[in-house]
C-alpha cells in the first residue's frame, strides 16, 4: 500500500491520500481527542500520536493538522504508520454512517448559493485538503464554515473574500457579502 502525502496551503496541515475510500458520504473532523468519543477507531489511533492538534476526513484523504510546538519531520513518520496499518486492515473509519448535511428548507437564493458552492468551491477545497459547509444566507450575507486543512490556514480569508465572493456577487446579485464562522 502506498499512501501519498501532499501538503497544503497550510502549513500546520497534510494531506493523506491512501488510495482507497476513506468516507464514502459526507465528511468528518474531530478538533481534539475528545471530540473522537468512540465513532472513528481511526481518528483515535492518530490522536495517539504526540503533536497530532486535528483530524479532517474527506471521501478519499484524511487531513492531520500538528500542533505548533512540533515539525512534520518530527511526528510525519508516525502518522503514515498509523494510517498505513489501519488501511491494511480494512476496518471502517466510523464506527457509524457520516450523515451527509441536509439543505431542506432554504429558500431558491440559499439552494442557489448552495448549488455553487458544491459544484465549484467544494471539489477545490477538497483537493487542499478542506471542506466547505454552507451555514445559513441572511439579509444578504453568505455564512460558511471551513473544515480541515481549511479551518485556520491563513489563505482562507483571502480564498472567502477574493475568490468565494467574488464568485457568489457575480451568478447571484443577492449576495451582498461572504463571511467565515470560526471553530
Amino acid at each position: 500500500m502506498f499512501i501519498q502525502t501532499l501538503e497544503t496551503p497550510n502549513p500546520q496541515t497534510l494531506k493523506f491520500v491512501p488510495g482507497s475510500v476513506v468516507l464514502p458520504k459526507g465528511t468528518a473532523e474531530f478538533l481534539n481527542a475528545n471530540d473522537v468519543k468512540g465513532m472513528s477507531p481511526l481518528a483515535d489511533r492518530l490522536f495517539g500520536v504526540d503533536g497530532v492538534k486535528s483530524i479532517f476526513f474527506g471521501a478519499d484523504f484524511v487531513a492531520v493538522t500538528k500542533n505548533d510546538d512540533v515539525t512534520w519531520q518530527d511526528i510525519r513518520t508516525y502518522v503514515l504508520g498509523v494510517l498505513f496499518e489501519f488501511f491494511s486492515s480494512e476496518q471502517s473509519v466510523m464506527v457509524e454512517e457520516v450523515k451527509a448535511e441536509s439543505h431542506v428548507e432554504l429558500s431558491e437564493t440559499a439552494q442557489r448559493i448552495v448549488e455553487l458552492i458544491d459544484e465549484r468551491v467544494r471539489p477545490a477545497v477538497a483537493r487542499d485538503g478542506g471542506d466547505i459547509i454552507f451555514v445559513k444566507f441572511e439579509k444578504g450575507i453568505v455564512w460558511l464554515k471551513m473544515h480541515g486543512a481549511c479551518s485556520g490556514c491563513p489563505s482562507s480569508t483571502v480564498t472567502i473574500k477574493m475568490g468565494i465572493e467574488n464568485m457568489l456577487r457575480n451568478y447571484i446579485p443577492e449576495v451582498l457579502e461572504v463571511r467565515a464562522i470560526e471553530n
